[in-house]
C-alpha cells in the first residue's frame, strides 16, 4: 500500500507538471478524465488535516481548469464551494509567510474560476483581501536592492489577483446598486465600515506597489514580476485615480516609459512571453505582444488625461505620440487579418478617448506636436475602410471625431486642399449623415439601422462630431462647398438633424414659433432647396422674439450652426 501511494504521488506530480504547461490543450482533449480527478482531489483536500491541507494547496492549483471549462461544470462549482469552506479556518489561523503563500495562490486561482459567489461570508471576504494586502506590503516595502525571492514573487502575484478581484466586485456591485440579485456574493453586501476598511487596505497595498515600481531600472523591464506588478497597478488606476494622486502623477514617466519600451520592442523576450502565456495574461489567450503593457495602462490614461496635473506630465513624456503609435500599429495588425471580419478592439477606442481629452484641453499641443499630423494621415487612410465595417462603427465614430477635432484647430490656407484631407472630410460627411433616417410619415426621425446597435456608445461622439464640424467650416472655408455637394442642405437632411436634436436633447413637447417675416425669408432665398430653412429662417438666423432662450432650441445651436456658417458674409444676421 505504501508503494502504491508513492507511485500515486509521483504520477500526480508528473501530471501536474505537464498540466502547468499544457492546461488548455489537455482540458480541451480530456475534460471528463481531468474533471473526475480534480473532484477526487477536492474531496481529499476537504478531508485532510490542517498540515496536510497546507501541503496540498500548491498541488490543487495545478489541476484547476481554465475558467471557460470550469463554467460548464455544476459539480466543480459545488466542489469549489467545499474547498472554500475548508480554507476558511486555515486563513483565519496564524501562518508563517512560507505557509500563507500557497493558500493565497490557491485562493486567487479559485477566484478566477467562480469569483466571490462561493467564497463565504462578508467577514471572511474582508479577511482574504486584508491578508493579501498585508503580504504585498511586507513583500514590497523593502529597501532598494532587496528583490523578492521567486517564491515570494509567486505569492505576491496571487495577492495581486485577489486585490484585482476585490476591485472588480466593488465596481460591479456599485453599478448594480439596489438592483443586485439576492444571490450575489458576500463581498458586494459589505457594510459601509467594511467597505472603507477594504478600500483603506487596498490603498496601503498599492502605495507599496508604487514604491516598488519607483525602484525598477530599465534593465528589468522584461522581468515577469515587474509586468505583474505593473498590471496590478493599472487595474487599480483603471477604477481609482483620486487616491494617491500625487504618487501616481510622479510615477507617470515610469509607466509611460515601460509601456513605450514594450511597444517599440514588439514581441516580448521568451521568458516573459512564456510566463504570460501560462498565466493567461495575453489578450484573448493569444501570444503576448508589445502592445500588452499599454493596453493595461490605457483605461488609467483615459482618466488621467482629463485632469490638469497628470495631463501636463503626460504631455512632457510624449504620451500622445505613444497613443498614436499604438493606434497605427494595432490598425496595421487588424488589417493583416481577414478584411471581411475585422474584430473589434476596445483598447483602440480607449486610446481615442485619451487623445480626445488632450485635443479638447490642449489645443496648442495639437497644433504644434507633429504626432497629431501623423494621426491625421492615419485617420484619412483608415476611416474609408471603417465606413463599411458595422462591427467597428464605434471606432469609426472615434476616428471621425478625432479628425474633426484636429481640423477645427487648423489655420486657413489659401493653397490647394490636400487630397487626403478632402477624402477624410468627404467620408466623414457621409458617415455622420448615415446615422439618421426619416421617420414614417410625419413621425420623428429614427436612428438608422446601421447605427442602432451601437447608438448608446456612438451618440455622444456623433453629437461632438457635429459641433467640431462647425469649427472646421469656420477654420477651413472650402468645406462649405463640399458640404453642399454631399447633400447636407437637402430638406430631408436638415429637418432630420434638427428634428432628431429636439427629441434627443429632451425638448419633450415642440414649442410653437410664429411664421417668419417674409423679408427675412427672401434674404435667405438662395437656400430655397432646404424646406426647413424656408419655413424657419428667422428662427434659425435672427431669432424670434417669442422663441425660447433656453431648453432644446438653445442647445440645438450646435446642430443648426451649419446653415449660418454656409451663409455668404452679406447675409449673416449681424450684417442684415
Amino acid at each position: 500500500a505504501a508503494g502504491q501511494n508513492r507511485c500515486h504521488q509521483r504520477a500526480l506530480s508528473l501530471l501536474g507538471c505537464l498540466l502547468s504547461r499544457t492546461r488548455e490543450e489537455a482540458w480541451r482533449k480530456h475534460p471528463a478524465e481531468l474533471l473526475s480527478l480534480l473532484l477526487r482531489l477536492c474531496s481529499e483536500f476537504c478531508r485532510a488535516s490542517d498540515p496536510t491541507r497546507l501541503q496540498m494547496c500548491a498541488q490543487l492549483v495545478r489541476f484547476l481548469p481554465p475558467p471557460e471549462a470550469a463554467l460548464q461544470s455544476a459539480e466543480l462549482r459545488e466542489a469549489v464551494g467545499r474547498v472554500w469552506a475548508a480554507l476558511r479556518p486555515t486563513l483565519q489561523a496564524k501562518l508563517t509567510p512560507k505557509q500563507i503563500g500557497p493558500v493565497l495562490v490557491l485562493s486567487a486561482c479559485l477566484l478566477d474560476l467562480y469569483g466571490w459567489e462561493s467564497v463565504g461570508p462578508a467577514r471572511f471576504c474582508c479577511l482574504l483581501v486584508n491578508r493579501a494586502c498585508v503580504e504585498v506590503r511586507m513583500g514590497l516595502e523593502e529597501p532598494p536592492g532587496n528583490d523578492p525571492s521567486p517564491e515570494l514573487q509567486n505569492t505576491l502575484t496571487g495577492c495581486y489577483r485577489i486585490m484585482e478581484a476585490a476591485m472588480e466586485q466593488a465596481c460591479t456591485a456599485g453599478a448594480a446598486g439596489a438592483t443586485a440579485p439576492p444571490h450575489c456574493s458576500a463581498l458586494s453586501a459589505l457594510s459601509l465600515q467594511q467597505s472603507r476598511q477594504v478600500l483603506e487596505v487596498l490603498q496601503e497595498a498599492f502605495s507599496a506597489v508604487i514604491f516598488y515600481l519607483q525602484q525598477v531600472e530599465s534593465d528589468r523591464f522584461s522581468d515577469p514580476f515587474v509586468l505583474a506588478t505593473f498590471r496590478a497597478l493599472c487595474a487599480w488606476l483603471a477604477e481609482e485615480t483620486s487616491c494617491l494622486k500625487e504618487e501616481v502623477t510622479a510615477l507617470l514617466p515610469f509607466l509611460i516609459g515601460y509601456a513605450r519600451r514594450h511597444l517599440q520592442e514588439g514581441a516580448a523576450k521568451p521568458s516573459l512571453s512564456d510566463w504570460t502565456a501560462r498565466l493567461s495574461f495575453s489578450e484573448g489567450g493569444g501570444a503576448w505582444t508589445g502592445t500588452g503593457a499599454l493596453r493595461y495602462l490605457l483605461p488609467a490614461l483615459c482618466h488621467l488625461s482629463a485632469e490638469d496635473a497628470p495631463r501636463k506630465v503626460l504631455l512632457s513624456v510624449d504620451a500622445p505620440a505613444l497613443l498614436v503609435d499604438f493606434l497605427i500599429r494595432t490598425w496595421t495588425d487588424l488589417r493583416g487579418r481577414s478584411l471581411t471580419a475585422l474584430p473589434r478592439d476596445p483598447s483602440m477606442e480607449t486610446a481615442c478617448s485619451a487623445l480626445l481629452n488632450v485635443m479638447v484641453t490642449e489645443p496648442d499641443s495639437v497644433r504644434n506636436d507633429p504626432c497629431f499630423r501623423t494621426l491625421e494621415v492615419h485617420l484619412s487612410e483608415a476611416l474609408p475602410v471603417l465606413m463599411n465595417k458595422p462591427r467597428l462603427l464605434v471606432l469609426a465614430a472615434n476616428y471621425c471625431t478625432l479628425g474633426l477635432m484636429i481640423g477645427r484647430l487648423k489655420a486657413p490656407t489659401g493653397g490647394p486642399v490636400d487630397s487626403g484631407q478632402r477624402r477624410f472630410f468627404s467620408v466623414t460627411l457621409r458617415f455622420l449623415r448615415g446615422a439618421l433616417r426619416p421617420g414614417s410619415g410625419s413621425g420623428p426621425v429614427q436612428v438608422s439601422s446601421d447605427w442602432e446597435e451601437s447608438w448608446d456608445e456612438a451618440a455622444e461622439l456623433w453629437r461632438l462630431s457635429l459641433q467640431a464640424l462647425g469649427g472646421c467650416v469656420r477654420a477651413q472655408p472650402w468645406l462649405s462647398g463640399l458640404i453642399r455637394d454631399e447633400g447636407w442642405l437637402s430638406g430631408e437632411t436638415c429637418s432630420g438633424l434638427t428634428g432628431f436634436g429636439l427629441a434627443w436633447f429632451g425638448c419633450g413637447e415642440s414649442t410653437r414659433i410664429d411664421p417668419p417675416d417674409p423679408a427675412a425669408e427672401s434674404r435667405c432665398g438662395w437656400m430655397s432647396g432646404c424646406t426647413f430653412c424656408c419655413v424657419y429662417p428667422r428662427t434659425v438666423f435672427t431669432g424670434h422674439p417669442r422663441a425660447p432662450c433656453s431648453g432644446a432650441l438653445a442647445v440645438l445651436t450646435s446642430d443648426l450652426w451649419l446653415h449660418r456658417l454656409l451663409l455668404p458674409p452679406s447675409l449673416q444676421p449681424e450684417n442684415i
